[in-house]
């Protein structure tokens, strides 16, 4: 029964909180709306069963005060199944190895391997077969380990209940519960099954996990009243994955596993079928542009060297050649590498990332949708303002309100533990020096108030009260008001009332000090004592924001990523926090004001407002998906049970590692500290991946694009291939080979400053523009092999193929460098270390093939001496005009 008790130690005894708030003029969040996730069917039993006779619910259940026999209840576990919550069903790994393998590219580059080694082309089959394997692999191994540190983290969560069984009290497994089972709670536990109270005292629930209420719910055995429809407002149930905050209670199971509450809304999400992601979405999109273009191409090549050829055999090996080619082969692998990159980095800044492709979507996330407590606030209460009647700073009201929790007997609660560090902090914890207890009036329900009686003198007793300020209100005759007391007349009361709605507005929580002198003749004080008060002022408490939570939201903003907070908290305390951390609001939108939107006024509400507050996991839900139609990249970060259909709505859902299990199956990442700062680097990162990726793509596509342009036009007019199968494969891989360094290149700042998103127009576009510069190359080329070099003879082939070979491969891997980055390569922008590297060793090698002792392997020739200025110059030539264009291209359509 110790289960979650060293995360809940702060909250013993934190009842006081509620009942001394539960008359304040501040409302407190209810679950209205709540219902509206749980079936039909499931809430109207609910509803019964809270209104059920005790002993007709025994029977019904055939249970007892003593809980169910042993065999009983193993019977009934038989039936029903054991109590577990529906979870994601696991792959297998054939499963998951399929998932990873199973991507357009991939599945065309297997149709082209498999055609390869029918016409007994083993190089094309074995440079095409191992891009597959290793992009398939790469993503297989790292998300394998993602997903074990993400179990890992669920496996660190004890799971045991007390329950009586055959009348005695015993330990069990919360799998093995079953309806009808009587369990004992205490502060501390968590509710194992959704229950009924068949006794309890001083019970306080935290139901935030279900409905984002931020103070506990007030808990008893009595039946609701005919008015609760709700199953969330129903004081006698209880609910699974909710936890006693303090008090004890027996109860009976109602209902186990996918019967319950947290079981539906977790049926909803298992069960429910994920929305492609914006990043699934766009590299769809792209592969299909890049594989229509190479569908289009390579028949048009076969038939144009069919007809001027006439050799239809060597036709169709040359358009099969041009087909891998065009074919970016190692898109899956630069793609799979370049995420495990920024897995790798967001793992050593605690951030397990479950799902690839959500480091992506982290970099095009232009709204992210965060709860408040715990993630803006610091999720501790604080004293925020001790003042007289009037609102100002008041010393005599910190003393009294300090000698009130100082001397009061038992575990301190929230309120007095934030009113003792206070004082600390200021250094004057010898306020109670001159003081001595004389006796104490506890709290109680009735009251909701408490006093401690105290003795500066001995002429007098000093009798302090503090309280809601509606119970303290009511035993008062009087103020203080600087040095006057003055009566509390109805237009004083009205002051007083005005002044704490005032600060109930400001979203602090408000508790009133009263006080009275007592002749010291007096040992033992009563509840009578507690009247004839004089009101001196209030003590005001706020959950205070982190210090991380505005400069992080500054960043955020910075970088283009509007904030929204989706709470099922106050709206008053909301809009404070927000105010605090500097997240300007544009409207508040309550809860129930959604419910009778249609999704199109909905998604202009949720793209126009800045706080959502009293809200369901429905309505959070709505609200992603809302955004989402407005064609925003939205990410979720929460961690209850109620934030799991959102998370699983969000283009990226993002939990903690102390989170509902629910919700971290349902999250895409799961961060091990709770800070937006945390956001704001896996927002970098995810935008250095992008880049990263669309640079492959880009160069790709362009110079894919100039190659077979250059093809068509040589096809027309030379006698022979231009280029031979085999030339065109090795080309290909050493220029993919140089590729494999893009995951490691710099990407300069201003790429990251706002969100990326995929656009195939402006990669097609890409293409179009930079793909023929390089056939403008290529043509010259062709124009001083043939006419400077001789090469225009059957016999001579081999000499134009050579010369081509070697413009071709140098020009594809400059424009890795001139492309990479809009700015001047090499001056003003400089690749990494690795990526420099990789691309000046394959131009080595490329020169070397044709003029080392393998030429003849690859059916090339040495090139004369002479070849090599003019080499030079068509590189210098072709980077100074695509360093032109591309200022041209900037100015036209941007760069992303």
């Amino acid at each position: 029964m110790t289960l979650f008790k060293h995360l809940f130690a702060s909250f013993l005894n934190s009842r006081h909180l509620a009942r001394l708030f539960r008359r304040s003029e501040l409302p407190l969040p209810t679950a209205q709306g709540a219902a509206k996730v749980l079936p039909n069917q499931l809430g109207l039993a609910l509803g019964l069963a809270a209104r059920e006779a005790q002993a007709d619910l025994f029977a019904r259940l055939a249970s007892g005060a003593d809980g169910l026999s042993n065999e009983a209840a193993q019977a009934v576990v038989e039936r029903d199944g054991p109590n577990e919550m529906g979870h994601e069903k696991t792959l297998g790994w054939h499963q998951r190895l399929w998932q990873c393998y199973r991507n357009p590219f991939n599945v065309l580059l297997t149709v082209l391997a498999l055609v390869s080694w029918l016409t007994e082309d083993v190089k094309a089959t074995i440079v095409i077969g191992t891009m597959v394997v290793l992009s398939t692999l790469l993503r297989f191994v790292q998300e394998g380990r993602s997903s074990r540190a993400a179990e890992r983290l669920q496996a660190l969560v004890s799971n045991t209940a007390t329950v009586l069984r055959d009348g005695q009290s015993c330990e069990l497994a919360i799998r093995e519960l079953a309806a009808g089972d009587v369990v004992m709670l205490s502060a501390g536990d968590m509710i194992p099954a959704d229950c009924r109270l068949l006794a309890a005292k001083d019970l306080f629930v935290s139901q935030a996990a279900m409905t984002g209420e931020s103070l506990p719910v007030e808990k008893s055995a009595e039946a609701p009243s005919a008015a609760v429809t709700d199953p969330f407002d129903m004081a006698n149930l209880l609910f699974t994955g909710t936890n006693v905050i303090s008090g004890s209670a027996t109860a009976i199971v109602l209902s186990t596993g996918n019967r319950t509450c947290f079981g539906a809304l977790a049926d909803r999400v298992v069960s429910s079928e994920r929305a492609p992601t914006a990043f699934q979405a766009g590299i769809n999109s792209v592969s299909w542009l890049l594989i229509r273009f190479a569908l289009v191409m390579a028949p048009l090549v076969f038939l144009v060297n069919g007809i001027t050829k006439g050799d239809w055999s060597d036709a169709f090996l040359f358009a099969l050649s041009i087909a891998v080619g065009l074919t970016p082969e190692m898109l899956p692998m630069i793609v799979t590498s370049t995420l495990a990159k920024g897995a790798v980095l967001l793992a050593r800044r605690k951030v397990v990332v479950k799902r690839l492709d959500a480091i992506q979507s982290f970099g095009a996330m232009t709204v992210l949708c965060t709860d408040k407590t715990g993630t803006l606030t610091q999720d501790e209460i604080v004293l925020e303002r001790h003042a007289d009647i009037s609102g100002q700073e008041s010393e005599d009201v910190l003393k009294f309100a300090f000698l009130n929790s100082h001397y009061q007997t038992g575990l301190k609660n929230l309120l007095d533990r934030a009113v003792l560090k206070h004082v600390e902090m200021l250094n004057k914890l010898n306020l109670a020096q001159d003081y001595r207890k004389i006796d104490e009036i506890p709290f109680d329900f009735v009251r909701r108030r408490m006093s401690v009686v105290v003795s500066e003198r001995e002429d007098h007793h000093e009798l302090i009260c503090k309280g809601a300020v509606e119970e303290i209100l009511a035993c008062c005759t009087a103020v203080r008001q600087g040095e006057q007391v003055l009566p509390l007349d109805d237009a004083m009361l009205a002051r007083v009332t005005e002044h704490t709605r005032s600060l109930n507005a400001q979203g602090l929580r408000v508790v009133a000090l009263a006080v009275k002198e007592v002749p010291p003749q007096k040992a033992e004080y009563s509840l009578a004592d507690e009247s004839d008060l004089t009101l001196i002022g209030y003590i005001a408490f706020l959950d205070p924001p982190k210090d991380s939570s505005a400069p992080a939201l500054r960043a955020l903003a910075a970088h283009g990523v509007t904030v929204k907070v989706l709470t099922g908290d106050n709206h008053l305390v909301t809009a404070r926090v927000c105010r605090d951390v500097g997240l300007r609001v544009d409207g508040v939108i309550l809860g129930p004001d959604l419910d009778a939107l249609d999704d199109a006024t909905l998604a202009d509400v949720a793209e126009r407002n800045t706080v959502f507050a009293k809200l369901s996991p429905l309505h959070k839900e709505r609200l992603v998906s809302a955004l989402r139609s407005k064609g925003h990249i939205v990410g979720f970060m929460g961690d209850g049970i109620n934030d799991a259909p959102a998370l699983r709505a969000a283009d990226i859902g993002i939990s903690v590692d102390s989170a509902v299990d629910i919700a971290k199956e349902a999250a895409d990442i799961i961060l091990l500290e709770k800070s937006l700062m945390v956001l704001e680097e896996g927002v970098l990162q995810g935008r250095r991946t992008f880049c990263n990726m669309l640079k492959y793509i880009r160069m790709t596509a362009s110079s894919n694009f100039g190659n077979v342009f250059s093809v068509l036009v040589a096809s027309v007019f030379l006698p022979f291939l231009p280029m031979l199968p085999v030339h065109l494969l090795v080309q290909n891989l050493l220029y993919d080979v140089s590729q494999i360094a893009i995951p490691f290149d710099n990407v300069d700042a201003e790429l990251v400053a706002q969100p990326l998103d995929w656009n195939p127009r402006d990669i097609g576009r890409f293409m179009l523009f930079f793909g023929p510069l390089s056939s403008i190359f290529d043509i010259a080329t062709f124009g001083l092999m043939w006419f400077m070099f001789g090469a225009n003879t059957d016999a001579k082939q081999t000499l134009f193929q050579s010369g081509w070979f070697i413009v071709g491969l140098l020009t594809q891997t400059l424009i890795v460098h001139l492309i990479r980055t809009p700015k001047l390569p090499f001056v003003q922008s400089l690749a990494s270390p690795a990526l420099l590297a990789a691309t000046l060793a394959i131009m080595a090698l490329g020169i070397w093939l044709p003029m080392g002792p393998l030429a003849h392997a690859f059916k090339l020739q040495a090139l004369p001496m002479a070849y090599f200025p003019w080499l030079l110059s068509i590189l210098l030539a072709y980077a100074g005009l695509t360093t032109l264009m591309k200022r041209v291209y900037r100015r036209k359509f941007g760069w992303q």
